[in-house]
């Protein structure tokens, strides 16, 4: 009776452990990232030493950068700190010059091209307010994947291009990419040229 009931056990033993191996295959997941809480964003107007101004976020920044070139009037960054992104900003005044401006603005856009899966280009046109220009949006693992120039065609060229310090994969930096693209757009809708600089 004792060796019956030690094989009953045994069975039951052996029956519970291969009932508690399902026959599911273990499949790795992916490498993830991690989740990057934002903020709702509020804006303000910024008054700068140029003559122009526009609303930008308050998680942004000004960092005013020495001009290293004898045409650049204002050169500053609308830093990020928080997500270790800039928007490289240059101001140069038209003195019957606006289409090399124009022609170097492409040209820094489409360097870009080589590691850029689709560059896609939107006219600005604001005719009331005499803004206009084109803004890049550049997909793909690039430096900088989002460009821009504003001019009123005859007197002021501004140009802003968006940097991350990370080593570019647009996958991981996503949500922040699309926050400060928003900010960007806003920055655009809200621009404005002043008569002169504010002090």
């Amino acid at each position: 009776m004792t060796f019956h009931l030690k094989r009953y056990f045994a069975f039951l033993m052996i029956t519970a452990v291969l009932c508690a191996c399902s026959g599911e295959e273990y499949t790795p997941k992916p490498i993830g990232y991690y989740r990057i809480e934002l903020a709702q964003a509020e804006y303000r107007l910024k008054a700068l030493p140029c003559p122009f101004e526009f609303e930008t976020s308050q998680m942004s920044r000004i960092e005013y950068i020495k001009s290293r070139g004898e045409n650049i009037a204002c050169l500053f960054d609308i830093s990020y700190p928080k997500f270790k992104g800039r928007v490289h900003m240059t101001y140069l005044p038209v003195n019957g010059n606006l289409r090399d401006y124009l022609e170097e603005s492409r040209s820094f856009t489409y360097e870009h091209q080589i590691k850029a899966s689709r560059i896609a280009s939107s006219v600005i046109n604001r005719p009331r307010d005499q803004v206009y220009g084109l803004a890049y949006d550049l997909d793909g693992d690039v430096a900088s994947s989002f460009q821009f120039y504003l001019t009123d065609s005859t007197s002021h060229f501004v140009r802003g291009a968006l940097y991350f310090e990370t080593r570019p994969n647009s996958d991981s930096i996503q949500p922040v990419l699309t926050y400060v693209k928003n900010d960007i757009w806003h920055l655009i809708e809200t621009f404005r040229w002043q008569e002169e600089p504010m002090p």
